[in-house]
């Protein structure tokens, strides 16, 4: 593309409205996703007989194995959730702003 197709790209509203969006929808997920690992450093480093305890008396598993697996399951289900907004609200969008700047 050529320097014209990106300047009008840029001065195109919903180019704006686009990054915006997006913006505010990453902040927000990464804050979730700092909030929860984060949390559990927290745990780990002020807490870590919590997370020993084993699952049930005389299981060699404790309960932080369940904890993490449910931590990479969760960010596992934001990544998906991410990937479905994207292609539902964003791309539509970015296909707009492409198809007007190359008119």
């Amino acid at each position: 593309m050529s320097t014209d197709v990106y300047e009008r790209i840029r001065s195109n509203p919903k180019f704006e409205e686009l990054v915006a969006k997006r913006t505010r929808f990453t902040v927000g997920l990464s804050i979730v996703v700092l909030a929860v690992f984060y949390g559990f450093i927290l745990v780990v480093a002020f807490a870590p007989a919590l997370l020993a305890k084993p699952l049930w008396t005389g299981a060699a598993t404790t309960i932080a194995v369940p904890i993490g697996a449910g931590i990479i399951w969760f960010f596992w289900l934001l990544t998906g959730y991410y990937i479905h907004r994207a292609n539902r609200d964003f791309d539509g969008i970015n296909a707009d702003i492409v198809k007007e700047a190359m008119k």
